[in-house]
């Protein structure tokens, strides 16, 4: 059975992925902005993780801007039936590299449309709109007006599905009432729990939750006892860090990145790593000790 096979699968849109997938956001050059250092080695990373059964990856158009997209297309069209491409908008780089909400009708149909030129497809499978009314995490507003334009270009056929990043569980709701929501992006891991009664709730419902940053904002307590336990169980604070994920609930959905081929499948070994419940315990604590 292979890494990408134990961790085993869930719904996104109406498609069954894997529940480990790849996130392109660090094939752009540093701060997520310009042109990679090495154009071969991140081409070679996408085709590696195709090769190793990932079939989700998540980018955006505003990385780079247009770099991973453009990589995602040089690298894997024509795609593979299988394979699920996940976007996302509400966001534009200045030219520094600095991060600016893009919430009107006019900026989030251009994001569409360059998503869907610079990938080279007719429809995209997965967009989540990402709020950013604090670019430093959520935070609480009405997502109403953006939100429906985005429904608007679902039922012209450019969009297929429909998620958020970067809310709140009322914004999560209020999305609900407006459109299908097949998915939630949010920063969540060992060490920031926020989310916990979000997760429980959309796994009630069926919904992907999609945590990024995985070693994110851990104190040095926090990255200690992470490496203590992932030291006895012979694996990575990464790996350890992927696994609790993976099982702390059935309806998450992994997006771990790299630039690197030999990182990636350290990434995808995670699924190997089978949590005793007295680690889970001990990792449990983790999110008291910062």
């Amino acid at each position: 059975m292979s890494h990408i096979t134990k961790s085993g699968t869930f719904q996104l849109g109406d498609r069954r992925v894997h529940r480990l997938g790849y996130g392109a956001m660090q094939l752009a050059g540093p701060g997520v902005f310009g042109p990679p250092r090495d154009r071969n080695a991140a081409l070679a990373v996408l085709r590696a993780a195709v090769e190793s059964g990932v079939d989700h990856i998540d980018t955006s158009d505003f990385y780079g801007p247009h770099v991973t997209n453009r990589l995602i297309r040089d690298a894997l069209h024509p795609y593979r039936d299988d394979l699920v491409i996940v976007t996302k908008i509400g966001a534009r780089r200045d030219d520094k590299g600095g991060w600016l909400p893009a919430f009107s009708r006019e900026e989030l149909t251009a994001a569409v449309h360059d998503n869907l030129r610079n990938l080279g497809l007719e429809a995209l499978d997965v967009v989540n709109l990402r709020i950013m009314f604090d670019t430093h995490g959520p935070a609480e507003g009405s997502i109403a007006e953006p939100l429906s334009v985005l429904a608007d270009l679902q039922r012209q056929g450019l969009v297929r599905h429909v998620g958020l990043s970067n809310v709140t569980p009322t914004q999560v709701a209020e999305g609900r009432r407006i459109c299908k929501i097949v998915c939630v992006q949010n920063q969540y891991n060992l060490a920031h729990r926020d989310d916990d009664g979000l997760i429980d709730e959309l796994a009630r419902d069926d919904i992907a939750y999609v945590p990024f940053f995985p070693l994110g904002g851990f104190s040095p307590l926090q990255s200690s006892t992470l490496s203590d336990v992932a030291a006895r169980l012979g694996a990575t604070p990464m790996q350890v860090a992927l696994a609790w994920l993976l099982q702390r609930s059935p309806n998450i959905l992994l997006i771990p990145g790299t630039s690197s081929v030999d990182h990636l499948h350290e990434n995808l070994a995670a699924a190997d790593l089978v949590l005793s419940d007295e680690v889970r315990r001990e990792l449990d604590r983790v999110a008291s000790a910062g």
